[in-house]
This record gives structure tokens, sequence and C-alpha cells, in this order.
């Protein structure tokens, strides 16, 4: 079953994607068809960190890309969003893509914000001669919707502003949110999508919070965005849908062991309320979680689809872990095979122990 478009479909029709591959989305789709990895060993008088090896944006420099005016203060993971969007809002002229407008919502996916802000500052504020002598103008980087705001203020966007946290799933639901902001009326065009960097502080915390033998995957960073807009918004702008949203279904996992059922029931729900049969599913995006984790969400597709592997690409292992990017990356991989493949039904599911499992039906259009 390939979903038939009717004016009001919600589809994704324009996507950018700044990754260790590179600065824009077509890095980011040749690195995906060579399966590049990117991981790198890092430069020890520059990374103050517990690992050896990241998977880092290479050339990104916030002056650089965004230009000296109003980055002074602006931490990496607010440059990496505001870049990101600002590509999906250059028609390739520099002009903004017909159709929209100032009132165009963003759902913006993160952690926790900047860790590394939220910490610098704090240290600031201890060590410095005196504890309240603080640069003000870092301040604004230590809330968690500093990166969505900040994009929506540069790039002049007006509609609805929202920021998700959810873990590695969080793509995931900034999509279900973006959705129901379409269906209210809130907004009819949104940007929608995570951002991720990698700091000695989150290198710190990921370290901290592992388990004892567990298994460290490399960490990464990024950001990944698209625009939600109708069908015959998209056909009247000229935009050509890439993929149509079919559904999302979410779980909650307590430990690893509930990995596995929980995932499973989320696809047998996905797919029966979308009328698709297992074997009509031609691409999954799994979320390449390390150990026991990813083995259980392997062990969940076995059990809905059968032989499931080599079915799409597996980001984490060629970009890092990009955590709360992480399934906002995997829809790019989608939407990047999208447009040269042909129409077919795509998966992505995303799975965390003690926290959310989720999984998305995508219709790409070819």
């Amino acid at each position: 079953m390939v979903s038939t478009l009717t004016a009001a479909t919600p589809v994704i029709s324009a996507w950018a994607a700044i990754s260790p591959w590179g600065l824009d989305r077509t890095d980011f789709t040749t690195g995906l068809s060579t399966g590049k990895s990117t991981a790198a060993r890092l430069d020890r008088d520059v990374w103050d960190t517990p690992f050896d090896e990241a998977c880092l944006i290479p050339d990104f420099d916030i002056r650089t890309v965004l230009g000296r005016k109003g980055t002074r203060s602006m931490d990496r993971a607010t440059a990496l969003a505001v870049a990101t969007v600002g590509q999906v809002l250059d028609d390739g002229t520099g002009n903004r893509p017909p159709g929209v407008g100032e009132n165009t919502g963003l759902v913006l996916g993160t952690s926790t914000g900047s860790a590394q802000s939220m910490m610098s500052f704090t240290r600031d504020s201890l060590v410095g001669e005196r504890p309240y002598l603080v640069d003000p103008a870092r301040f604004p980087n230590t809330v968690m919707n500093c990166a969505a705001g900040q994009s929506a203020i540069w790039h002049r966007l007006k509609g609805p502003n929202t920021t998700i946290a959810g873990g590695r799933a969080t793509g995931l639901l900034a999509l279900r949110y973006a959705l129901r902001l379409q269906r209210a009326g809130r907004a009819e065009t949104l940007l929608c999508g995570a951002v991720e960097e990698f700091s000695p502080a989150r290198a710190w915390l990921d370290w901290h919070v592992r388990g004892q033998g567990e298994q460290a995957g490399v960490l990464g960073e990024g950001a990944a965005v698209w625009l939600l807009e109708r069908a015959d918004a998209a056909g009247a702008s000229g935009r050509r849908p890439l993929a149509a949203p079919l559904g999302l279904e979410f779980g909650f996992a307590r430990d690893t062991e509930q990995i596995r059922p929980v995932l499973a029931d989320c696809l047998r729900r996905l797919l029966g309320r979308a009328g698709a049969e297992p074997g009509e599913v031609r691409t999954i995006a799994v979320s390449g979680a390390e150990g026991d984790q990813g083995e259980a969400e392997r062990a969940a597709l076995t059990d809905v689809f059968g032989a499931a592997d080599g079915r799409g690409p597996d980001c984490a292992t060629l970009i890092g872990d990009t955590y709360a990017a992480s399934a906002a990356f995997q829809i790019a991989a989608v939407l990047a095979l999208a447009e040269t493949g042909t129409e077919s039904l795509a998966l992505v599911t995303s799975v965390e122990a003690n926290g959310v499992v989720g999984a998305a039906l995508l219709a790409t259009q070819g």
C-alpha cells in the first residue's frame, strides 16, 4: 500500500541537515550513499573529554557559517539550529521559498539545550572574582528553548515556537507535535527537527551515566530539519512531496528487557492503523542503539517483520550517537533515499531503556 495524497494530507516537502558528513544536505546524502564513517580521534589540546573519538561536524565555525553579527554569545547548539533552519528557508537564491511566510511555526527537539552553556555559566558564577560577575549575554544559552527561540528571531518566524525533549525519540515526538499543531489549525506550515551538539560537558555527562561495562558508542552531533505542509500548499508552491507521515506510535520501556515487547506492540499498532502489511515496508531506519538496547530493537523488528536486516540506513554507526537528533537524522536518511527512489513505505524506530520507545511510518513519494 502506498498513500494516496489528498489536498489536506500533511507532507514533508523540503529538508536540510548539518552532520559529521558536512555542512549541507548534499554532504549528508553523499555520506549516506557511500557509507563513510565519520569517527575521528579528538585533539586533546582542544577537547577535554573522557573519549578518544567523536563524530564532529567538519569546519563548523559559528562566525564563518552565520557571520559576526549577532553571534558573539551564540553557543554551538543554537548555531547548528539557526544554520539548518536557514538552509530549509533558502530557495537556492538566498530568498525564502514561496508559501513559507512569517506565520510558519517551528518545533525543535533537543536534549537539555546546551549542557556546555549551562555548566560554563554556572562555573563562571562560582570561580569569578565575585559570584555574580557573569556575562549576561550568555544567560539565554542556559535555557532549553534557546535554540528554537533564536532560530525564530534570526529567521523572522512568528508562528508557534515549541521545544521538545524526549531522549532519542525526540525527532519523532517533534513530528507528532507539529502534526497536532497543523490539525488544530495553529499553523499550516511548520519547520520540524532536532539538534544536538558535541561538547566536553555532554561527553562527561554521557560517561558518568553509563553503567559499568556498558558498551560505549561514539558520540556525534548535528541538526536535521524538514518542512511540513499540506499537499496542496506544496504543489501550489512548486514543491514535490517527499514523504507523507502515515502514523506514529509510542510506548515506555522501564528497562532494557521491556524494549522488545513494547516496540513490537508499537509496530503492530502502527501497521494496523495505517492498514499496511509488514511486507510492504521497504525501508527500515533503526536507531542503532548500542549493546543490549540495539539487540532488543532488532529482535522486535524480527518479531514483526521477520528478517528485517538490510532494509535501510543505520545512521548511528556512521555519524555517531546524536542522541536527541538521532530520530531526526533517521527521518533525514529516509528523505534522502526518497529523492531518488520510488513510492514505498519507510519505517523509523527509536528505543531507549528507561525511556520512550517509538516508531513512525512514512509513505515516500519517490
